[in-house]
């Protein structure tokens, strides 16, 4: 609510999208990546997601994809090295100020931060949380799930197990400054 002397009240209330809350992250994500690059600290590229084409047709700016179908179901978003190690990642955002759902890291993904670490990559998950972000390594996402009857991750266990990772003006989300800390 918004009053303005002399003026009748105003009532302007801001809507919350919640459908691509997601897509902030990652294009901070990818913003920080393309300075990682140019400054040749990192190679890390966001994955493209492998579909099969069913139908398409023609517009007036050329072939439009009508109908498609996921291959596969995809593993992490991010992967890529830096220092020698190969390294694979996922943005997450979830709008509960007190946890993190399980349900938000698939059962194939799950799997697939298993293998990695299996074979000595790093694996991670970027969170953002009550406005913060946080990397929080695939070893302890692992081992929560593993050792508790929980459907979620609180927000505690986040703050403990995870970094904080700063947010500035180049890299835009600098998350490689929490992998030297957790790994090198």
């Amino acid at each position: 609510m918004i009053n303005y002397p002399g003026k009748a009240k105003s009532s302007y209330k801001k809507t919350v999208n919640y459908s691509n809350r997601g897509m902030d992250l990652e294009e901070l994500i990818n913003l920080s990546n393309e300075y990682y690059l140019q400054e040749d600290i990192a190679v890390i590229y966001k994955k493209p997601t492998p579909i099969t084409i069913v139908d398409a047709s023609f517009d007036s700016h050329g072939r439009v994809i009508t109908k498609a179908y996921f291959k596969e179901p995809s593993t992490l978003d991010y992967n890529g090295l830096y220092k020698g190690k190969y390294v694979d990642f996922d943005a997450k955002v979830t709008k509960s100020k007190t946890s993190f759902p399980l349900s938000n890291l698939h059962d194939h993904q799950y799997e697939h931060m298993k293998n990695v670490l299996n074979h000595g990559g790093i694996t991670f998950l970027i969170i953002s949380i009550n406005n913060k972000y946080y990397y929080l390594d695939g070893k302890d996402i692992i081992d929560f799930k593993e050792n508790n009857d929980r459907q979620s991750i609180p927000y505690s266990y986040i703050e403990e197990k995870g970094i904080e990772i700063e947010t500035k003006i180049k890299p835009r989300l600098d998350y490689i400054k929490a992998l030297d800390k957790k790994h090198f």
